[in-house]
């Protein structure tokens, strides 16, 4: 592994955990293992944590491929509950409304979820890191401001039911950068006639690293601290 000329390494983040916190934990390990005590590492496409899964992680100089990596097509499996809202769209906050959902039927949702394939526009959740004047949307939100975000335009390119029994629905998005499968779960459930909330999501695939190519975090930790070390040429220069 020559961290200093890069790796770009697949991570399945756990639940709870933020991107920062797989980050953080990953480039202590290779602190560690090089004897320095600083050493560049960054991740391409954020993950809430309540979401599972996909997160890349790179290190020295292939953190330059951020931005590209992150423009990747993105592949989701969400679980969303019908007939409920809450102020987030997702679990972080507690359900503010309730809706009749008995009426959606899987005819009625195999009608509806075209009208979101396709070059959208997507109003961001208040509950996000969408910045307004300098501030984070989160931070606003969190404080009881009022919040009024700018729909952006975005691509869904497929949208697949997995599962519908009761008030769950289970469906694969597969996306452009910049999409939020809580407002999408909000949208969708608008348009049912009926409200809804993001109650479980797991990133599949990011451009063309998949979730079978990642490692755990503790795993990719065992292969930093274990794992046969190389060093670019010009290595005495950099330190």
């Amino acid at each position: 592994m020559d961290f200093i000329s890069g790796e770009i390494i697949g991570i399945d983040k756990p639940l709870g955990w933020t991107s920062f916190d797989a980050v953080k934990r990953l480039r202590g390990a290779i602190q560690r293992r090089l004897r320095v005590k600083k050493f560049k590492v960054g991740h391409a496409g954020t993950l809430d944590p309540l979401a599972t899964g996909v997160l890349i992680v790179c290190t020295g100089r292939a953190t330059r491929m951020i931005e590209t990596l992150q423009n990747g097509s993105k592949e989701y499996i969400a679980e969303i509950t019908l007939g409920a809202t809450t102020p987030s769209y997702d679990l972080e906050t507690e359900v503010d409304e309730t809706y009749p959902w008995k009426h959606i039927t899987r005819d009625l949702i195999e009608e509806t979820l075209p009208k979101f394939v396709g070059n959208v526009m997507q109003v961001p959740p208040v509950f996000s890191a969408v910045k307004i004047d300098g501030k984070r949307a989160y931070n606003l939100a969190r404080k009881g401001k009022e919040v009024e975000l700018k729909a952006k335009p975005l691509e869904i390119k497929e949208i697949e039911i997995l599962g519908f029994e009761g008030n769950k629905l289970t469906i694969r998005v597969v996306c452009s950068k910049g999409t939020y499968i809580r407002a999408l779960a909000r949208d969708i459930g608008e348009a049912l006639g009926s409200g809804a909330h993001l109650t479980a999501l797991r990133r599949t695939r990011v451009g063309e690293i998949k979730i079978e190519d990642c490692l755990t975090i503790d795993r990719a930790v065992e292969v930093i601290d274990n794992g046969p070390l190389t060093f670019p040429d010009d290595y005495r220069i950099l330190t």
